[in-house]
């Protein structure tokens, strides 16, 4: 079947989940925090990733962005600046307003030119996802935002991918499915999506049962590969 519907991770593979940090650390009187910002951005990330699984798996779900302040806290901790709160109410503010990657405007206007439906299907909550959406002026090539507090459990349960057939009445192999999260693409590969890792990093693929279709180091091929 051809592709109709191109369905997009929010966090990591439209939005750059470093920006808030990276951007915190240089403004005027954060000279401690401007030394460690990569590590706590790592950090921040892992944390907050490794939240969503241990609440999925354990049934104590609770929205994205309870588990965003959770893995901040946990690495601003690990940095010793758990004490600045003036600097913890700024990343969190930047969060919510995450710049796009520079080739994102571009590739999804080249997808909706093309006739496919465009789609976010993401762990955040719904407020934060509109939000950064508008940050990132990209809302008119979109045509929804899906959030999995519809379900209420984060990826990747199946649950989650099921919502893509529901709202775009489509087969699983007409969707091509793209994150930069390898755990996520190898899963919706295992639910049956065409599946694209955007590997921004170059790390290993993971061990998982199903791996990722296609290996991409930015979403700029993403057009060319949902037109074959």
């Amino acid at each position: 079947m051809p592709i109709t519907t191109c369905i997009f991770d929010a966090y990591g593979t439209l939005f750059d989940v470093a920006a808030a940090a990276r951007i915190a650390a240089q403004e005027p009187g954060r000279e401690a925090f401007a030394a460690l910002w990569p590590q706590i951005a790592r950090d921040w990330r892992l944390k907050q990733l490794q939240y969503t699984w241990l609440r999925a798996v354990t049934g104590d779900h609770t929205d994205f962005w309870a588990v965003t302040q959770d893995g901040l806290d946990w690495a601003l901790e690990a940095a010793k600046l758990d004490g600045d709160a003036d600097l913890r109410e700024r990343l969190l503010q930047l969060y919510w307003e995450l710049e796009a990657y520079p080739e994102v405007p571009a590739m999804l206007a080249a997808l909706k030119e093309a006739g496919l439906n465009t789609a976010i299907l993401s762990n955040g909550s719904p407020d934060m996802l509109n939000g950064a959406v508008k940050s990132a002026g990209i809302g008119d090539l979109l045509d929804d935002v899906l959030s999995v507090e519809s379900v209420g459990i984060f990826k990747p349960a199946h649950v989650v991918y099921d919502l893509v057939g529901q709202r775009f009445d489509c087969a699983d192999d007409e969707v091509l499915f793209v994150s930069s999260n390898g755990w996520d693409a190898g899963s919706a590969a295992g639910y049956g999506f065409t599946t694209v890792w955007v590997n921004r990093a170059g790390e290993p693929v993971d061990r998982l049962p199903a791996r990722p279709g296609t290996i991409l180091s930015d979403l700029t091929r993403i057009p060319e590969l949902a037109a074959r």
